[in-house]
């Protein structure tokens, strides 16, 4: 009897290891931490005033420092998005690995909600998503059967993680008009100062200047190429994961009924609920 449990629990398993839709969630989950650029390129977005500071006048520094403020104040909203999407691939991974992901205390840490930024493009919509995803990791089950699991978090996480996503990657298309800004301030400071430091007293000074226009040139073409590459692994998660929903298996008639409702309440102010 126990030979034949052995080898009833083997062929569930090899079930498990062998079904192609749990090996695709598997490797898109092995792939959240491609999102990492995205808190690096918020980082940078933050200091933004501490690297320009040194090539503004008096009166754009002032301008500056009030607009450094706003990025200090909406920084941890950013990261908050970040948080949720990785989180949610790291459970929807355990989840078709077979796994229970203990991702309640890293939950509990998250914002209830977190606020629009007109300026930066992250909308009520983006906040909407944002609280849809941390209310489904918050409710989500792991004690069912793991292949319909696997597709209810799928589905029930379609449009909170997509909504996410688009608010990480309209982020990252504001954090790359603002190091192109930062690049013309930058840049266009030392190539009006430069000729002024090229008298024959000054040749050292003319030196070091034009050393650290050249270093600078790399810093901002290196940072032109992380901000593509970063928006283009954001959108390939995105794109994976898409794939994934429209390859679950259709509904029952009454529950195709009721995921036809909205994933999320439209309310920014509404809290999450466990």
């Amino acid at each position: 009897m126990k030979r034949y449990l052995c080898i009833l629990l083997c062929l569930l398993l090899a079930g498990c290891a062998s079904n192609p839709r749990l090996q695709e969630v598997r490797a898109l989950a092995d792939d959240a931490p491609k999102l990492a650029g995205f808190n690096d390129l918020s980082q940078r977005f933050r200091d933004t005033y501490q690297r320009q500071q040194p090539y503004l006048g008096t009166a754009a520094a002032q301008r500056e420092e009030a607009i450094d403020r706003k990025r200090r104040d909406a920084y941890p909203d950013f990261i908050a998005l970040h948080s949720a999407a990785t989180t949610y691939l790291r459970a929807l991974g355990a989840l078709a690995g077979g796994a229970t992901f203990n991702y309640g205390e890293q939950v509990k840490q998250m914002s209830a909600s977190i606020k629009a930024w007109p300026d930066t493009g992250l909308s009520d919509r983006h906040v909407n998503a944002y609280a849809g995803l941390v209310r489904l990791l918050l409710r989500a089950a792991t004690a069912r059967e793991q292949d319909q699991a696997v597709q209810a978090m799928l589905r029930d996480g379609y449009q909170p993680l997509q909504g996410t996503l688009d608010a990480m990657a309209t982020l990252l298309r504001y954090f790359n008009k603002n190091h192109d800004n930062e690049q013309r301030i930058v840049l266009g400071m030392l190539e009006v100062e430069i000729p002024y430091a090229d008298a024959p007293r000054d040749r050292l000074l003319a030196a070091l200047a034009r050393a650290h226009q050249q270093e600078k040139l790399r810093e901002y073409r290196l940072l032109g190429l992380r901000h593509t590459l970063a928006a283009q692994q954001l959108d390939a998660i995105r794109e994976r994961h898409a794939a994934l929903y429209r390859g679950l298996d259709p509904l029952p008639a009454p529950e195709a009924a009721d995921a036809a409702a909205p994933a999320f309440p439209s309310a920014i102010a509404q809290g999450v609920q466990p």
